[in-house]
C-alpha cells in the first residue's frame, strides 16, 4: 500500500462506527516481516481490516525468504517488527546464534504445526498403529510406531532424515519431543557441534517452510514438522501424510510471536502500544462468533502477498478440520486458535518452555537455576504492554474486559498430564523439575562433550 493510499483508506474509515483512541505515535511507518504461513493472519488482518490505520500506522508487510533472513532484518533496522518464531527473541537474549535484545509483547497464536511422513514411512507404520471403531488409525500416534521403521532404514544403511524450519523453532522442538516420546533420540547441540544430530537416531536439519513438500516428495527427508499450510500440502499433493498435529502433541502449546527489538520498544513505547491493540483486534476478529470469518481470513491469506496456497489447502486446517490421509478428515475446531484460551497474551511459562527445550538438547550448554528461566522470560516477554493495549481497547468499546487475563502472574496453571502425547505434565515454574522428569534429554548438570553426555 502506498503513502497516499493508505491516507484514502484513513479518510474512508474515519467514517466507521468504532473508533480508536490515538496515540502520540513516535514513528508511524512501519515495515513488518514475516514467513508464508497461515499463523501470520494477525498481520494479514490488521493490514485487511483497516486496524493499523485506526491506530494511525501506515504498514508495509513483506514476505522474507526465511528465518534467518527475517531475524536479521529486524536487527539491522530494515524492518520494524516481525512474525518470529517463538525460540528467536529468547535464543537472541541469551546470545545463542545471532546475539540481540529482542522482545516480544504478543503471542500470535496456539497450535497450528503438524508433523508429516513420506507415503512410503506411512505405509511401514501403519501396521504399528492401533485402528478406532470407525476402522481409522486411532489418534493420537505416538512416534513407537514411527521406531521399528528408523531401526530399519538404519540397518540398511539408510540415514533417516526429517526436516524442521529452524534450530530454534517450535517445530523442531515439537519433532524432537514427539521422537523421544516414542524412544527415537533426536540428537543434541554442543558448543562445538551445532548440527543438532550427535547420538541422534532421526536425523533433524533445517528446510524452510514452503519448500518441505518438494524436499519430501525429492526423497531428500522421510517426513517433516512444519505449519499450515505445507503439512495439508502434502495431502493435496498426495505426497505425504501428517501423523499428529501440535494439538494433539501438547494441547493449546504457544506458538509464534512478533518480535521488536527492545531497542525499538523502548524509543517507540506508543507506536508498541498501538501495533500491540492492532493485533489484538485481529486476533479477536479471527476468532469470533465460533470462527465466522475464518472463510474471509483464508481468502485474503491465499493471496500471493500473504501464503500464496490454495484457498482450498489453507482452509483444509483452519476452518475447524484436518485432513490426515486423503479423504481422512477430522474435527479440530482449536487446530489454529488466535484469541481464544488467552492465545495472544505472552505468558513467562511458555518463554520458560522455549528454554527448557534449548536445554534439553544442549543448545543451552550448562544447567541453570529456576530463577534464571524466569528472568530471561521476564526480560523478553512484555505482558505489561500487552494488557496497557488490551485496556485502551477495552475502553475504547473494541473488546470485552473478561477476555483478557488481568490478574495473571505471567505463569499459566500447570498443563496436565492428560494433553501431552507422553503423559508429563509441565509446569513453568520448576523448570528443573520439569526437565528431570523427561526420560530423554540433558538433566542437573549434564553436558555434552564431543559425543558423550557426561555428568
Amino acid at each position: 500500500m502506498t503513502r497516499l493510499t493508505a491516507i484514502l483508506a484513513t479518510t474512508t474509515l474515519l467514517a466507521g462506527p468504532a473508533m480508536a483512541e490515538m496515540l502520540p505515535l513516535e514513528k508511524d511507518e512501519l515495515t513488518f516481516g514475516f514467513i508464508k504461513l497461515t499463523d501470520m493472519a494477525p498481520l494479514a488482518v490488521a493490514y485487511e481490516q483497516g486496524y493499523f490505520i485506526d491506530e494511525g500506522l501506515f504498514v508495509t508487510l513483506e514476505a522474507q525468504a526465511n528465518w534467518k533472513v527475517l531475524l536479521d532484518g529486524v536487527i539491522d533496522g530494515q524492518l520494524d517488527g516481525a512474525h518470529m518464531l517463538a525460540g528467536q527473541p529468547l535464543a537472541a537474549t541469551i546470545g545463542y546464534g545471532t546475539e540481540a535484545h529482542i522482545v516480544t509483547p504478543f503471542s500470535m497464536d496456539l497450535n497450528g504445526n503438524g508433523i508429516t511422513v513420506s507415503n512410503e514411512v506411512w505405509e511401514a507404520m501403519k501396521p504399528n498403529i492401533p485402528i478406532d471403531s470407525e476402522g481409522r488409525p486411532q489418534h493420537p500416534i505416538s512416534a513407537e510406531a514411527l521406531k521399528p521403521v528408523v531401526e530399519q532404514y538404519r540397518a540398511e544403511g539408510k540415514p533417516f532424515n526429517m526436516g524442521m524450519v529452524f534450530p530454534v523453532s517450535t517445530h523442531n522442538y515439537e519433532l524432537r519431543y514427539w521422537l523421544a516420546a516414542g524412544g527415537i533420540e533426536p540428537g543434541y547441540y554442543s558448543e562445538q557441534n551445532t548440527t543438532g544430530q550427535i547420538g541422534a537416531e532421526a536425523l533433524l536439519s533445517v528446510t524452510p517452510p514452503p519448500q518441505m513438500p518438494a524436499t519430501l516428495e525429492a526423497g531428500t527427508i522421510y517426513g517433516y514438522a512444519v505449519g499450515e499450510p505445507w503439512n495439508q500440502q502434502a495431502v493435496a499433493m498426495g505426497i505425504g501424510v501428517p501423523v499428529i498435529t501440535d494439538y494433539e502433541l501438547w494441547k493449546n502449546n504457544p506458538e509464534k510471536v512478533f518480535g521488536l527489538t527492545a531497542e525499538f520498544v523502548e524509543e517507540n513505547p506508543n507506536t508498541t502500544i498501538a501495533i500491540t491493540k492492532a493485533l489484538i483486534r485481529a486476533a479477536i476478529w479471527l476468532d469470533e462468533n465460533d470462527n465466522a470469518n475464518r472463510e474471509e481470513a483464508v481468502e485474503i491469506l491465499s493471496r500471493p502477498d500473504y501464503v500464496g496456497a490454495d484457498a482450498e489447502v489453507i482452509a483444509a486446517s483452519m476452518t475447524g478440520t484436518f485432513e490426515y490421509e486423503k479423504g481422512d478428515v477430522r474435527e479440530v475446531p482449536d487446530f489454529n486458535t488466535f484469541f481464544r484460551h488467552h492465545a495472544t497474551y505472552p505468558f513467562y511459562s511458555d518463554a520458560v518452555w522455549y528454554l527448557t527445550q534449548m536445554r534439553r538438547w544442549g543448545q543451552i550448554a550448562e544447567a541453570k537455576p529456576d530463577s534464571w528461566y524466569d528472568e530471561v522470560a521476564r526480560s523478553v516477554y512484555k505482558p505489561e504492554i500487552y494488557l496497557e493495549a488490551a485496556r485502551m481497547l477495552v475502553d475504547e468499546g473494541l473488546a470485552n474486559e473478561a477476555d483478557f487475563p488481568w490478574d495473571s502472574d505471567g505463569y499459566k496453571t500447570p498443563t496436565p498430564a492428560a494433553d501431552i502425547i507422553d503423559g508429563i505434565g509441565y509446569d513453568g515454574r520448576t523448570p528443573n523439575a520439569y526437565l528431570d522428569s523427561l526420560p530423554i534429554g540433558l538433566k542437573g548438570d549434564q553436558t555434552v562433550v564431543g559425543s558423550e553426555i557426561q555428568g
